[in-house]
């Protein structure tokens, strides 16, 4: 199949993060004309890690909006004089407005990161690793008035193995993101592309996510606290305890294979030299990298620092 779809299409793009980039780049690959691309400034407070929309625009040529609120009336006038035939959305971080929807006449698409329904809402890869799932995927679907709730166009799935941590699994829904986009884009612009109901009845939503969220409870099972360990591992904040006035943040951990030592009560425990996350179940978790203020801290500088 060649690289340009035969009839030129015109879109308008919302997009963000590294599915934006790697979405809007497969759209640029199969000939699509991108008018026009709406993100986001990027927050000086939030750790930028992930590859710039704008810059990608900007390299072919694309103008560029940062609006506030993609209800501002001055955004839709704009997306009017684009004229585009369709509307895509990659990881685009607000509610796109149905009446900007609708400017589209030939429909409006956003690409999710799961496989939809399930974990339809906010940071759909860190619910995925916390709660202990094997599997999840990238969804493109028609977008509606409820978020995630528009007819499946396509979607790709990936595996999340016991150790992956949400920033490998986001590298892997990346991927699928642009394989996802990449095979259903000829029969989308063709007109051949077939809608499947989205059972949302069969799936699940979850909101956002807060720093705060990633505090330990070390009274639950170890692969509760080791999955929150992962889900929210760098590139994210970190889980968390606090201790004598202090912040440590599990950045790498693993289960561990033996049993916790008896009598030792839960929380973080130095045992022979090496650091452990003692749990309610009796089991533990090995922390490999454990760091204060940002800074790795060895087992013997915590117990210094905690005696």
């Amino acid at each position: 199949m060649s690289a340009q779809t035969p009839n030129t299409a015109r879109a308008v793009v919302f997009a963000y993060h590294n599915v934006g980039v790697r979405c809007l780049q497969v759209l640029l690959a199969r000939g699509v004309d991108v008018a026009l691309v709406v993100t986001h400034q990027d927050n000086p407070n939030e750790n930028i890690w992930f590859g710039s929309v704008a810059g990608v625009a900007a390299e072919h040529g694309i103008p560029v909006v940062t609006p506030d609120d993609p209800a501002d009336p001055a955004l839709a006038a704009r997306i009017r004089e684009a004229a585009p035939d369709y509307i895509f959305s990659f990881y685009y971080r607000h509610m796109i407005p149905v009446t900007v929807l609708e400017i589209a006449p030939r429909g409006a698409f956003n690409m999710h990161g799961s496989l939809l329904p399930k974990y339809r809402g906010r940071v759909p890869v860190n619910w995925a690793v916390l709660r202990g799932e094997t599997e999840t995927g990238a969804t493109l679907h028609e977008m509606a008035a409820k978020p995630d709730a528009g007819a499946i166009i396509d979607q790709t799935a990936v595996p999340i193995l016991p150790d992956d941590t949400a920033g490998m699994v986001f590298e892997k829904v990346t991927v699928a993101a642009e394989q996802t986009l990449w095979r259903c884009l000829p029969g989308l612009m063709a007109g051949t592309a077939p809608r499947h109901v989205n059972e949302l009845a069969s799936g699940s939503y979850f909101g956002g996510r807060k720093p705060e969220d990633g505090r330990i409870d070390w009274s639950q099972p170890a692969q509760h606290v080791y999955n929150l360990v992962r889900a929210v591992a760098p590139p994210y904040p970190g889980a968390f305890t606090d201790l004598a006035g202090r912040r440590w943040v599990v950045a790498q951990a693993r289960l561990s294979r033996a049993p916790a030592p008896a009598g030792l009560p839960c929380g973080l425990q130095v045992v022979d030299n090496a650091l452990l996350g003692i749990c309610g179940d009796g089991n533990a978790i090995a922390i490999h990298e454990l760091t204060l203020d940002g800074k790795p801290v060895t087992p013997e500088q915590f117990s210094q620092l905690n005696h």
